[in-house]
């Protein structure tokens, strides 16, 4: 007689989750391609410089989703960034248009079991949650018919000048001591400071801006904000994790912004490909980790340009 663990299935489904992103991810960095850069990487691009968000309550998706959406839009040349389920867009007046592939996104949170619930309340301790990924599937708006207009709408970039303020004005508000000077740029842990080559050493404005949004990114793992572990020296896994969480984030943070973003260190692919093949729930915990930095980054802008409601969670 044969004996069916439900848990022991979920683990697996879970694992194969896994498995499928990371490969995804790693499939797009041995071809050259940064999956949080790409979507604007060619002037064909349709897709609009914007956060993925769903259609039917306004809210921002969140961690590795951002990621999926981003590339689904540039794949398959749609022309917004909002996103509904089937149910959804049913739910607003319009449908799926017969034939459409939607694209699968992840909902990642933890749920307590009823003997840990026992265990913790027998023993006083505060109980373990066990994180779990689900699968779902969304459609752009593109693929819909019927829809009220205002749905597909994304709002229009703000101008260049307004974008640089916005910047300068964010990194005085974060309180981090910024200075400029030297030839590099770089964050330094142990005595909690940013320095970045002054902006006429860019070919680019803009490009001053990236490099202060990718160094904020990494000073926010101070202990005193998001406390992320910083303890990694150059060529280690731990530097190349915290590298990856700081480019997303950065990513992120200009895509909020209306800024096209870039990598900074494209000479690191080749160690963040050996951190996602050897840990499969690597790239879910950076992307997780670099949300959080782009919100907590943005959250001291006085506009709430990313802290929106988020339409998923994602766990560690």
């Amino acid at each position: 007689m044969s004996r069916h663990y439900p848990n022991a299935r979920i683990g697996k489904d879970r694992a194969n989750l896994y498995d499928d992103i990371t490969n995804k991810i790693i499939a797009e960095l041995e071809a050259g391609r940064v999956p949080w850069v790409q979507p604007w990487g060619t002037a064909a691009a349709k897709a609009p410089l914007a956060m993925p968000k769903s259609a039917a309550s306004g809210r921002q998706y969140s961690g590795i989703n951002i990621l999926f959406l981003w590339g689904a839009a540039t794949e398959h040349g749609f022309t917004g960034q909002s996103w509904l389920t089937f149910r959804q867009a049913l739910s607003l007046g319009g449908h799926v248009r017969k034939g459409e592939r939607g694209t699968t996104v992840v909902y990642a949170d933890r749920f307590v079991p009823v003997d840990e619930k026992r265990r913790a309340h027998e023993t006083g301790e505060e109980a373990q949650g066990i994180p779990f990924l689900k699968r779902f599937t969304v459609f752009n708006s593109d693929q819909c018919d019927g829809l009220p207009p205002e749905i597909a709408k994304t709002a229009p970039p703000p101008p260049p000048g307004l974008i640089e303020l916005q910047v300068e004005y964010l990194i005085k508000a974060t309180g981090i001591d910024f200075r400029i000077g030297g030839n590099r740029a770089f964050y330094m842990p142990t005595e909690d400071y940013v320095q970045v080559p002054p902006p006429q050493a860019y070919f680019e404005p803009i490009n001053w801006h990236r490099t202060a949004l990718h160094e904020l990114a990494h000073a926010s793992g101070h202990p005193s904000r998001l406390n992320r572990d910083l303890s990694g020296s150059y060529g280690t896994k731990k530097y190349a994790f915290e590298e990856l969480v700081a480019e997303i984030s950065s990513a992120f943070s200009c895509a909020s912004l209306g800024i096209v973003p870039m990598v900074r260190h494209a000479d690191y692919i080749g160690s963040w490909l050996e951190v996602l093949r050897e840990d499969k729930r690597a790239i879910v915990r950076a992307a997780s980790q670099a949300a959080k930095v782009a919100d907590y980054l943005l959250g001291f802008l006085p506009e709430p340009v990313g802290d929106m409601p988020r339409e998923d969670q994602q766990a560690a």
